[in-house]
């Protein structure tokens, strides 16, 4: 067994995540290693349960490891890794998400790295306008040569995916379950399309694993990961688009908003983000690309945190302090907060405070501008559910923070 198969394995048993997987690694150092184990020298690792510690030792009485395999090489399915041997593993996804997914299952190919790819999604139940949105700005991106990313679902997810397939465009479906329970079961022929047509469909979880409430968040984070911006169209609140709506700005991809109809219930998340200053107002593609005509498609988008700092609250008198030794740096970037974030996050440590505190305490009073871009990053750490916001607009830190 090597590595690259011992990860499969790992990726089948139910309970191992990425922060046991990490656990387990940091003691074994090698995914093979820890199959080596028996379940006392497991459960001594911390976060391990003796449950989870058998399961591990016992694999081999539930998981088909070679019938797995199998399954996939018929179903020419490629099964990805980030012990894979040729290196396949997508990057935008390794250095991009803090918990990058142990196995990506692939049936199609995977856009070139040196491309551009936008993130759509919005609502299940799209309005006339949000379509006529969706395929407007679908379209513009196809003729620029962006690939297209979205999560195969109704509405606004199969209108970007069959608007790419009949421009002949690439697109990748990514879903909330195993590749053999495709879902929903209607879009079966538009995901052989997706794949006919250059693109992909692709799943983190193994062949057979049925689609649940819980998976589709996973799904989601992948969705953005995969893409240089993320576009949202008719979002409600609590919608999985608005999940991935969090994802995208937790992963510093820039977030993009269609604006939508006042008295569309299905609209009112994606609003909500315009008028936090969370996302970007957006008629027309031009309005994503020009965001990226001076920058290097290569840039790791962990390196613009200092850039972005920087600006966020510029002509307020709060700066982002760029000395220190090389490590201190590098320490930054691989934090899980931007460092106007850390700002919010650090004020918050001590007690609750209100919006008019907040501005007092980071000097940016009188500036609107500025005033509008705090609001912007409150939004974002209260859909990352760092902080809660109470009524009289008070911030808390959650209790998991503190």
């Amino acid at each position: 067994m090597n590595n690259h198969e011992a990860c499969i394995i790992l990726n089948m048993i139910s309970g191992v995540g990425h922060v046991r997987f990490h656990a387990l690694l940091d003691v074994f150092k090698e995914p093979k290693v820890i199959l080596e184990q028996d379940k006392l020298q497991l459960s001594s690792v911390k976060g391990i349960s003796k449950k989870l510690a058998e399961s591990i030792a016992n694999w081999q009485n539930d998981v088909a490891i070679d019938k797995e395999i199998s399954m996939a090489e018929r179903s020419d399915v490629k099964i990805l890794t980030q012990f894979s041997e040729d290196d396949s593993y997508p990057e935008m996804l390794k250095s991009g998400v803090y918990d990058p997914p142990l196995c990506l299952y692939v049936r199609g190919e995977l856009p070139k790295e040196n491309s551009y790819s936008l993130g759509v999604v919005g609502s299940r139940r799209a309005t006339n306008y949000g379509r006529k949105m969706t395929r407007t700005i679908t379209e513009s991106a196809v003729f620029h040569n962006w690939n297209i990313i979205s999560g195969l679902a109704f509405g606004v997810d199969a209108i970007a995916h069959q608007t790419t397939v009949d421009l002949e465009g690439i697109t990748v479906a990514v879903l909330g379950g195993g590749l053999t329970k495709l879902h929903p079961q209607e879009h079966v022929p538009l995901a052989r399309d997706i794949i006919a047509k250059g693109g992909a469909v692709v799943s983190e979880f193994p062949l057979g694993f049925p689609v649940s409430r819980q998976s589709f968040p996973r799904r989601n984070r992948i969705i953005s990961a995969l893409s240089h911006a993320v576009l949202v169209i008719e979002a409600a609140e609590k919608s999985g688009a608005l999940s991935t709506a969090s994802s995208a700005l937790q992963q510093n991809r820039p977030l993009f908003v269609v604006p939508g109809q006042a008295d569309n219930p299905n609209a009112r998340g994606s609003n909500r983000l315009l008028k936090e200053n969370a996302a970007k107002f957006t008629e027309q593609f031009e309005d994503i690309a020009e965001e990226f005509e001076y920058v290097n498609i290569h840039q790791n988008y962990s390196d613009t945190t200092e850039n972005f700092a920087n600006c966020l609250f510029e002509g307020s008198g709060v700066k982002y302090d760029d000395s220190g030794t090389k490590e201190h740096q590098d320490e930054k970037k691989i934090a899980l907060y931007s460092d106007e974030e850390q700002l919010i996050i650090d004020a918050l440590k001590n007690e609750d405070k209100s919006f008019d505190n907040l501005v007092d305490e980071l000097n940016i009073s009188g500036d609107n501008e500025a005033t509008g871009k705090l609001l912007g990053v409150l939004m974002r750490l209260e859909l990352r559910n760092v902080i809660v916001k109470y009524s009289g607009a008070i911030y808390s830190l959650n209790q998991r923070m503190q």
